[in-house]
């Protein structure tokens, strides 16, 4: 089959590599009919190189048709469409039953003191193979897939395995008030989502982003948008009585772009050998904090920031006086994806579309392309907010 296989700092490539099969009585085989390409895969591109080998199989954004079940798989089988939630968890031990699934016991990847195993995404995760191929062999099969139905299109479906149940919990776990304001950094596509959750939960959403077609997509739904900077966050304060929102939700992560500093650490930690580059992770704080101190700035006394953009850094600074005398809530972690899907799917396939999962993509590309794909993603050129990858062949 062909696959989006990672090969270097800045380098994916589509390879042919070999079918996956049935390993454990629990796994799954399914066709991939679409994937998508995710912010998170961009920092295996630039900053996860120590923990990535090349020729890894990426991609965590799946769904697709059964081809073959193991004997012990009896909740899906052969023909039924499904999606793949990103995190692998098993449904029965004590952080799944807990509503923790991305803590799953099960899955847990001790080796690096990791939380549940996460398709395509590094030996910190597992190195499990991803799901930007042909074929995918799902582990815990009985309860990862979402089976779903077969009359609307897979774009009605797809961000059920990730952004979507992502950003549910962004602002679930923000809690700001119906009636109050939410302020959300970042308008990539889980940001866009964040907006929209707020606007479909009666949340006044204001949005920051610099890029000028993420605003404008915002803006149809609801959300009021302003470009980064000063002038932005007085105008958020002016507009909220002088106190700041009653909740943040930091959409970015440790992107790196706008911060050289940041920038340089990212290229540096890519570039190290694998043992040396994995130290640095350990040890240095490689994140760029500008989202981050932001929100912290930001959001009103007494009030909460939610992370939902990824930091990796395990010595970043942080303003915990700021935190401490602001008395702020600080939520975050991995997405617990099927705490959310059950109360997700109902609203994806309205037919309302509350939540504007029509309007998202803006590229669907030939699994081919991906090499290109992730340049423009990375670059933001071309107007890309959202890149889906067929990968029927052509």
């Amino acid at each position: 089959m062909q696959a989006v296989t990672w090969q270097g700092t800045r380098a994916v490539s589509v390879e042919t590599v070999p079918d996956p099969i049935i390993q454990q009585p629990t796994d799954a085989i399914i066709q991939v009919t679409s994937t998508a390409i995710c912010g998170s895969d961009l920092h295996l591109y630039e900053v996860l190189g120590p923990f990535m080998t090349a020729g890894d199989v990426i991609g965590h954004e799946p769904m697709g048709v059964v081809v073959e079940t193991g004997r012990d798989v009896t909740s899906v089988s052969a023909g039924d469409r499904v999606v793949v939630p990103f995190t692998i968890s098993c449904g029965h031990c004590t952080m799944c039953e807990a509503g923790l699934q991305s803590q799953c016991e099960t899955t847990q990847v001790t080796e690096y003191g990791s939380g549940a195993a996460l398709l395509g995404y590094s030996k910190l995760y597992g190195q499990v193979p991803g799901g930007q191929a042909g074929y995918l062999r799902v582990p815990h099969a009985d309860y990862g897939l979402i089976p779903v139905g077969s009359e609307l299109p897979d774009d009605r479906y797809l961000f059920l395995s990730d952004i979507l149940p992502t950003a549910w919990q962004a602002v679930q776990y923000a809690d700001a008030p119906e009636g109050g304001c939410l302020a959300v950094l970042g308008l990539g596509p889980v940001g866009q989502f964040c907006a929209r959750i707020g606007v479909h939960l009666g949340v006044r959403v204001m949005a920051i982003d610099p890029v000028p077609e993420r605003r404008e997509m915002a803006q149809r739904h609801g959300a009021q948008v302003f470009d980064r900077g000063d002038e932005a966050i007085d105008a958020i304060r002016e507009q909220t009585s002088g106190r700041g929102p009653d909740a943040v939700v930091d959409a970015v992560g440790m992107e790196a772009h706008g911060s050289p500093v940041a920038g340089l650490a990212h290229r540096a930690v890519g570039i190290l050998p694998d043992r040396m580059g994995r130290a640095m992770m350990d040890k240095a704080g490689v994140d760029r904090l500008q989202a981050l101190h932001t929100s912290i700035e930001l959001v009103r006394r007494g009030g909460t920031v939610s992370l939902s953009g990824v930091y990796g850094g395990a010595a970043s600074p942080m303003p915990l006086l700021t935190l401490f005398d602001k008395q702020l809530q600080l939520r975050m972690g991995q997405c617990n994806v099927r705490a959310w899907t059950d109360e997700l799917l109902p609203l994806v396939e309205d037919a309302s579309d509350p939540l504007g999962v029509m309007d998202l993509v803006t590229h669907r590309l030939p699994l081919s392309e991906a090499p290109g794909a992730y340049e423009m993603f990375q670059k933001k050129t071309d107007g890309c907010i959202k890149v889906v990858l067929d990968p029927a062949p052509t």
